[in-house]
């Protein structure tokens, strides 16, 4: 519990998650961040997401429905990177 706390202080904190969470680009990143990813077949788990300060989904276009976690890990960095710059 105190190493939650101390994170939810230092950090935002954003779960990357699908369905029914807000387009990535509508979510406020600020510094400093951490991203959360869950796995690629089932994504976050239900604990991890409550810990999470915000939830964010990475829109997709066509039939696409998911990333590999090292995609959605670079999408969301190019992301806060591409805000950053402004």
């Amino acid at each position: 519990h105190y190493v939650d706390v101390v994170w939810r202080r230092k950090f935002s904190i954003v779960g990357l998650a699908g369905q029914g969470s807000p387009p990535l680009d509508d979510v406020a990143l600020r510094r400093p961040i951490a991203f959360v990813l869950g796995g690629e077949q089932r994504g976050l788990r239900r604990l991890t997401r409550e810990r999470c300060q915000a939830l964010a989904a990475i829109p997709m276009a066509g039939g696409v429905e998911s990333l590999n976690v090292a995609v959605a890990a670079g999408v969301a960095l190019f992301e806060l990177n591409r805000r950053s710059r402004g």
